[in-house]
C-alpha cells in the first residue's frame, strides 16, 4: 500500500479511537452529547448562529478555524481563479461531461457503501446506471439515466459507519477536503481504497498523479458553480459557524434517510 495510503488511514483510525473515547467521557460526565436524530429534525438553512453552536461539538475549533482560514485562501487565491479561467475555455456542456465522468468514476464506492448498508435496491440501481452510463454513455461523459428512474443517494463509508450506531463525533475541518468529522474522516479513508483513482488496487497511480486528477475534478465542479461560497462569505456574519452547522445538520440529515 501507498505511503499516502497509510498516513491517510493512520490518521483516520487516530482520529476514530480518540473521538469515542472523548464522547464516552463527555457522557460520563453527564454533558448533553446533540444526538443525530435531533440534528436532522431542523433544518439547516434556517438555523440562527445561537441555535447552532448548541448542536455541534466542536473540541478542536481554534485547529478547525485554522483550517477553514488556509481553505479560505486555497480557494480564492488559486482554485477559484483557476476555474474561472478554464470556464472561459470550456462550453459548459463540456463541464458537464467531465462532472458525469467523474460521478460515474466513483460508482464502486457508492454501490459498496449500498450493499453494506442493506440497500439492495439502491445497489443495484447503481450497478445498472454505471453499465449504461459506460458503454452508451461513452464511459460516463452523458448521463443516460431515464426520465422515470430516480437516482439513489450518493452513499459514502461514513453513512455506513453511522448506519451501524457510529456516532458522528467532534467536527474536523481537513485541510483541502473541508468540512468533515471524526465518522466522517475514517469514512473518507475507507472510500480511497474502494475509489478507482487513489486506491492502491486498481489503476495503481503515483500521489501526484492521484493529486492532479483529483485537482482537476475540484476546479470542474467550482466551474459549475454559481459562487455558492462567495455568498455565504457575503452574507453571514461568521462563515465558519454557517459552514460548520451547515454541514453537519447535511450530514445528519443524509444518515436519516
Amino acid at each position: 500500500m501507498p505511503v499516502i495510503s497509510r498516513i491517510i488511514l493512520l490518521l483516520a483510525v487516530f482520529l476514530f479511537v480518540g473521538t469515542n473515547l472523548a464522547w464516552a467521557e463527555q457522557e460520563e460526565d453527564g454533558t448533553a452529547v446533540p444526538s443525530a436524530t435531533t440534528q436532522a429534525q431542523v433544518d439547516w438553512t434556517e438555523l440562527d448562529e445561537d441555535d447552532q453552536e448548541l448542536k455541534v461539538w466542536d473540541p478542536l475549533e481554534p485547529f478547525n478555524r485554522g483550517m477553514f482560514w488556509f481553505n479560505d485562501k486555497l480557494y480564492f487565491y488559486l482554485l477559484k481563479p483557476v476555474a474561472k479561467g478554464y470556464r472561459f475555455v470550456a462550453p459548459e456542456p463540456v463541464r458537464e461531461s467531465v462532472s458525469n465522468f467523474f460521478r460515474n468514476l466513483a460508482t464502486p464506492v457508492r454501490f459498496l457503501n449500498c450493499l453494506l448498508q442493506g440497500k439492495g435496491h439502491d445497489a443495484a440501481s447503481e450497478l445498472a446506471l454505471f453499465m449504461i452510463n459506460t458503454t452508451f454513455g461513452i464511459v460516463g461523459l452523458f448521463d443516460l439515466t431515464p426520465d422515470d428512474m430516480v437516482k439513489p443517494d450518493a452513499e459514502d463509508f461514513g453513512q455506513t459507519l453511522a448506519r451501524y450506531g457510529t456516532s458522528s463525533g467532534f467536527y474536523l475541518v481537513l485541510p483541502v477536503f473541508g468540512p468533515s468529522n471524526a465518522r466522517d474522516a475514517v469514512g473518507l479513508a475507507a472510500d480511497s481504497l474502494t475509489h478507482p483513482v487513489p486506491s492502491p488496487f486498481y489503476l495503481k497511480m503515483k500521489p501526484l498523479e492521484v493529486a492532479g486528477i483529483q485537482t482537476y475534478e475540484t476546479v470542474n465542479e467550482l466551474s459549475l458553480d454559481k459562487d455558492t461560497y462567495e455568498s455565504i462569505k457575503k452574507d453571514e456574519l461568521d462563515p465558519y459557524l454557517f459552514v460548520r452547522n451547515a454541514f453537519m445538520q447535511k450530514r445528519a440529515a443524509k444518515v436519516e434517510k
